[in-house]
């Protein structure tokens, strides 16, 4: 243990992922902007998936990364202070389960623990993370990249500082995520991500909502949501066409014909300020956008001011005529549709889309020298959100919120029992 110990520089957070695919990735190219921090290890179910990952990460320069057999191998290694869940959400209580074992069985500690989103697939799983959580006592942080992504930041500050404190407070957030579907099977099986887009991606825009209708420096709960209306649809991938098209790309275990999920969402939220006042938060989400390639989107209004973010308004644009030949790919932008034609270029996605910011963040919080901005308390509201909306649109009606039968509730996407319209 010595020996390990005298290679951990002092002031440095050890981190160690759980999961090795897309995420996992995305975080590891924003580590290239985190001072405070190396990439010590990364575990997957897949030894040569996490044996990949961790080159990528020797290859950015991030630390001496190396492929675990077990997450309680991670734990035991004092190399390794901090660890981000970022596998697939089924797997995502089995994890924590096994870390809280680790910790509470005298394998190792930790500093810390990150959780991407959504932190479970519904209230019961999300409770019994915060639960685990608690258990153990470590610092904890729940990984929602927008409300991080700089225009964000910049935007929301300079608004409430110039024009609610002349006019008075923001009363309309709006926020928006759109792409063509996700990159692995398991995020179109409902059974297994606990739903379809709104599960997926809601969790983004319901958050974002909120923190832009939330003051700087104030509570979130001081904007407290009271009631919730939900609609989901597949509108794309149930087709025909496009269903054999999933089970072509992902295998027969993703059968829209039979077992779809939904590809559209939208959400509208009332909340109540301490004052009375009301506030609208409006989302949307969709698997079926047909554009250039990822859109994040938001407003904020107010009654003489207003913001808005379009991530493809993103200052760079190339043009490839017909004649331009070459293998399509996502080098321009996430989640990309087209090579040729007029196309937007997000030189930084992981700055753009605030994973820097986040990472950077979350490492400083570990090393104590910042609190928390999200904590898996967060993510437990977050969820109960995405629930109620499921119920809404079940049901065909406005909820007041928390409505009844929330802790057990599991949506007929998940279940499997839901047909698309």
């Amino acid at each position: 243990m010595s020996s390990n110990l005298s290679h951990h520089a002092p002031g440095r957070l050890g981190v160690g992922f759980v999961g090795s695919g897309f995420n996992a990735r995305f975080h590891m190219q924003a580590f290239q902007a985190v001072r405070d921090a190396d990439v010590r290890g990364v575990w997957s179910p897949n030894l040569e998936h996490a044996s990949s990952a961790a080159a990528l990460a020797r290859s950015l320069d991030l630390g001496a990364a190396k492929a675990y057999a077990s997450i309680r191998d991670m734990v035991a290694d004092p190399l390794i202070d901090a660890l981000w869940l970022t596998g697939p959400n089924h797997t995502r209580l089995d994890n924590m389960e096994e870390i809280v074992h680790a910790i509470e069985g005298g394998v190792g500690t930790l500093r810390g623990i990150a959780c991407e989103k959504p932190l479970a697939r519904n209230v019961t799983e999300a409770k019994r993370m915060v639960e685990l959580m608690r258990r153990i006592g470590v610092a904890h942080g729940y990984l929602e990249n927008q409300v991080f992504a700089p225009q964000i930041q910049t935007g929301r500050t300079r608004l409430w500082a110039r024009g609610a404190a002349s006019c008075g407070r923001p009363y309309l957030a709006r926020a928006s995520e759109e792409h063509s579907g996700p990159h692995a099977p398991w995020f179109w099986r409902g059974e297994l991500q606990g739903g379809g887009v709104l599960n997926d991606m809601m969790c983004h825009s319901v958050l974002l909502v909120r923190h832009l209708l939330t003051q700087p420096g104030a509570a979130r709960s001081s904007v407290r949501p009271v009631r919730i209306t939900g609609h989901i649809a597949s509108l794309k991938w149930s087709r025909a066409p496009y269903a054999a098209q999933l089970a072509a790309t992902f295998g027969r275990e993703v059968d829209y014909a039979k077992r779809p999920s939904e590809d559209f969402a939208s959400v509208t939220i009332e909340f109540e300020t301490a004052d009375g006042q009301v506030l609208i938060g409006e989302a949307s989400t969709s698997w079926s956008f047909v554009g250039a390639g990822l859109r994040l989107s938001a407003e904020l209004l107010g009654p003489e001011y207003s913001m808005s973010w379009n991530t493809l308004n993103s200052g760079l644009n190339l043009f490839f005529s017909r004649e331009v030949r070459g293998a399509s790919g996502e080098d321009l932008v996430e989640k990309q549709n087209a090579e040729v034609g007029s196309m937007p270029v997000v030189a930084n996605e992981a700055a753009a889309y605030g994973y820097e910011n986040e990472d950077r963040h979350f490492v400083r919080a570990f090393l104590g020298k910042e609190a928390p901005q999200l904590t898996f308390d967060d993510g437990l509201e977050v969820v109960s959100l995405l629930m109620a909306a499921y119920q809404s649109a079940e049901l065909g009606k406005t909820l007041d919120f928390p409505p009844p039968g929330l802790d057990t509730f599991v949506p007929a996407v998940a279940r499997g029992a839901w047909k698309a319209l």
